[in-house]
């Protein structure tokens, strides 16, 4: 390709931004202040960020131009990239879109972006999310929605909504998102963007703040495979840091983009088409699924029986959880607290409850209730304890499935972005959008959403899952694919103008 004009430079993939970079083409000084200046032209229409840091993603980009004139760089070295205000970032807020955490400032970079970091990325500033991840649509961010740019009426997606939002709009080339119940994938799917949910374990959650300790994972987001596979390059590995990471070899996920898929056994869950889908979305997932019988793959039908259950069982844990892990925000130690208000004295009880009660949105109120009603006394074999065992069966649902084919392929969701503020009013309605996602979090597998068409003038996202560190061989389906086709290249029709 032609070196593009500077004003344009927003527009690159990180492949090409990679490449422009290493060949002194371009320099990421360049890159960054057109990827600040798309920023300013569009995110007063679209909310996906919480903080710009320009000042410094201009002297990061200039570290950078010095290491790729020294010969020292890296495959995404002077490339920007937004990260979740969920990750910590030494010396900038982290607020977890929360008031509860509105002015916290960390001391320490999480690990993903401390790799990132090392590699001599270029942080433009972080992203707009759901309130400690507990969102489908960056509707309960403390601070503001985020909207869709391919329909600014609707929602993004969540609880990445900003990261998806962000890259689909050219105001990032790539973003760091997390996946506790489809929060990579989802955004991605409304949005038209690439994202991946790696194997749980395979990139450290530590520095990530935690939702769902079982659950959570971190993963890019990204316009094409090709992207995905260069930046879980970066972040992948074991970190001693990290319990649960895992200490598996990292492969070169580069390599593993052969774009044939000739004789892959791919594996369509017949629970995945169920009754309620948008009939647009079955349709353009099906006919994505005929583009890789064309290719090469090998169809059948599979099923996955306990899908069903899979929902129940992840708002029990995932609250239970929850209610676990935000027990530390009692207003003594850091974040927000109710007596530097200057309500009045009162004693460390009330000052405690009034804390939680004015700190957090009503959607992790709703979730810290839940777990903590099913882990309470009495309850605990009935709820928590049954859907451990529920987990269980899921996980051993894929695995069975796994025994006969290589992949599967499936929605995303079963509907595609809807309009602002027309869930928020019914709990189970906004959980139900995740239905095709979360299975894939309760048994800690990898999966991807891919742009695989629109309906109704909105992206639609095919969803492959793999078993247990084969990240490789998803993004090679995936690249496939893409190599194959042209969704991923669509962009939506937000101008760039000035605010």
């Amino acid at each position: 390709m032609s070196t593009p004009a500077a004003s344009d430079l927003w527009q690159l993939s990180v492949a090409e931004a990679s490449r422009l970079l290493a060949n002194r083409e371009i320099s990421s000084v360049e890159l960054t202040d057109a990827c600040l200046e798309r920023i300013a032209a569009v995110d007063d229409r679209i909310s996906a960020y919480i903080t710009v840091t320009a000042d410094i993603a201009r002297q990061q980009a200039a570290d950078a131009d010095r290491r790729i004139a020294a010969g020292d760089a890296s495959p995404l070295t002077g490339v920007p990239m937004q990260i979740k205000d969920l990750l910590c970032t030494n010396g900038v807020a982290t607020t977890c879109a929360s008031r509860m955490l509105a002015e916290y400032v960390p001391v320490y970079d999480a690990t993903a972006v401390a790799r990132l970091r090392e590699q001599g990325a270029v942080m433009l500033g972080k992203g707009n999310m759901d309130e400690f991840g507990m969102g489908s649509s960056t509707e309960n961010s403390a601070f503001f929605p985020t909207r869709n740019p391919w329909d600014t009426s609707r929602v993004p997606g969540g609880s990445s909504g900003g990261s998806a939002a962000a890259v689909a709009a050219g105001a990032a080339p790539f973003a760091l998102g997390t996946d506790t119940g489809g929060s990579i994938r989802q955004p991605a799917s409304f949005c038209g963007v690439t994202g991946l949910k790696p194997t749980y374990g395979r990139v450290s959650r530590y520095g990530l703040v935690a939702y769902a300790s079982s659950l959570d994972q971190v993963g890019p987001l990204a316009r094409d495979a090709a992207d995905c596979a260069l930046i879980l390059q970066a972040i992948a590995g074991h970190d001693p840091r990290d319990a649960t990471s895992l200490p598996d070899p990292v492969p070169d996920y580069s390599a593993a983009l052969t774009g044939d898929i000739k004789g892959l056994r791919l594996g369509v869950p017949r629970e995945y088409f169920a009754e309620g889908m948008d009939p647009g979305v079955r349709a353009t997932v099906t006919a994505a699924i005929d583009q890789l019988a064309a290719l090469g793959a090998e169809v059948r039908e599979v099923s996955l029986p306990t899908t069903e259950y899979a929902l129940a069982c992840y708002y029990i844990i995932a609250p239970s959880e929850c209610s676990a892990n935000l027990a530390r925000y009692d207003g003594v130690k850091y974040g927000y607290s109710y007596q530097d208000d200057g309500r009045g004295d009162v004693d460390m009880w009330e000052a405690m409850e009034r804390t939680r009660q004015h700190g957090f949105g009503p959607e992790v109120k709703r979730r810290i209730m839940l777990g903590a009603f099913a882990l309470s006394s009495g309850y605990y074999d009935a709820y928590y304890h049954k859907a451990q065992q529920v987990r269980t069966l899921i996980r051993q649902d894929f695995a069975r499935v796994f025994e006969e084919v290589d992949a599967l392929a499936a929605p995303v969701s079963p509907v595609t972005a809807f309009p602002i503020g027309d869930r928020t009013d019914d709990p189970v309605r906004m959980y139900l959008v995740d239905v095709y996602t979360l299975p894939v979090n309760m048994a800690g597998l990898p999966a991807m959403s891919v742009p695989c068409g629109f309906s109704d003038g909105l992206p639609v996202g095919l969803q492959l899952i793999g078993s247990h560190l084969t990240e490789g061989h998803l993004l090679n389906i995936a690249h496939t694919y893409q190599q194959a086709t042209e969704w991923h290249q669509q962009r939506p029709g937000i101008p760039h103008r000035g605010r």
